[in-house]
């Protein structure tokens, strides 16, 4: 049964239900970051290929609790459904690992009906393929952005090069906090990455910025 003491309290074990493209590439991202994972799935050839990843993969043909409770998955302290694309058997799914006692229950869903239904039971919603777009979305309209993540209607964290007109500057001379409300969090270059940055630092041609702000003043910024 899986569940094995951990080394610290930061080793998160993790529970997948659900190995479609969506929970693979979750899981594969998991096992090759360090986490210690269980995979749950109805077809053995993915269980098979899983295994490349976890001796913790299981066959389960049906998704009813002592099904799942028989893996061990009650021990997870995260379990993570992505079968969003099956309502029935997504949110039955959910109410079992909720019920097992699961302190983070998080499901896939695919229409905002599908996910308040989730919340209720008591999961965290995420909608990956919304949630790509929104990204996608932000990074357009944030054109010379690289990378942009939405962590809130108020904070979003992006990431781009350094524009010309601060290379050469300081952090304090450019005072980008208050002519665009934005904060540099960290900076990356051939050097490696700074996360406490001097106010006396100067930017360099090289330089990328990771700024956290609102999105319209991340936006005011990027087309400066």
């Amino acid at each position: 049964m899986f569940g094995k003491p951990k080394n610290n309290n930061n080793d998160n074990t993790y529970g997948i239900v659900g190995i479609g493209r969506f929970g693979y590439n979750l899981a594969v991202s998991l096992s090759e970051s360090g986490a210690d994972i269980l995979v749950i799935d109805k077809d053995e050839d993915k269980i098979k290929e899983m295994r490349e990843y976890t001796e913790n993969a299981y066959v389960v043909k049906t998704l009813d609790k002592k099904s799942l409770s028989d893996t061990g998955i009650q021990n997870c302290d995260v379990a993570i459904v992505c079968i969003g694309e099956q309502l029935g058997s997504s949110i039955l799914t959910t109410l079992h690992l909720v019920s097992l006692g699961i302190p983070h229950v998080i499901s896939k869903a695919n229409t905002s009906e599908h996910g308040e239904i989730l919340e209720k039971l008591g999961a965290e919603v995420v909608y990956p393929e919304k949630d790509m777009a929104v990204r996608l979305a932000n990074r357009l309209i944030t054109s010379k952005a690289l990378d942009y993540v939405q962590l809130s209607e108020k904070l979003n964290i992006s990431k781009v090069t350094a524009p010309d007109f601060i290379v050469g500057k300081t952090v304090i001379e450019s005072d980008l906090r208050k002519k665009f409300g934005i904060n540099i969090i960290a900076i990356e270059n051939k050097e490696g990455l700074t996360v406490n940055i001097s106010p006396l630092y100067v930017f360099k041609n090289d330089d990328i910025l990771y700024i956290a702000g609102e999105r319209e003043k991340i936006s005011a910024f990027s087309a400066y």
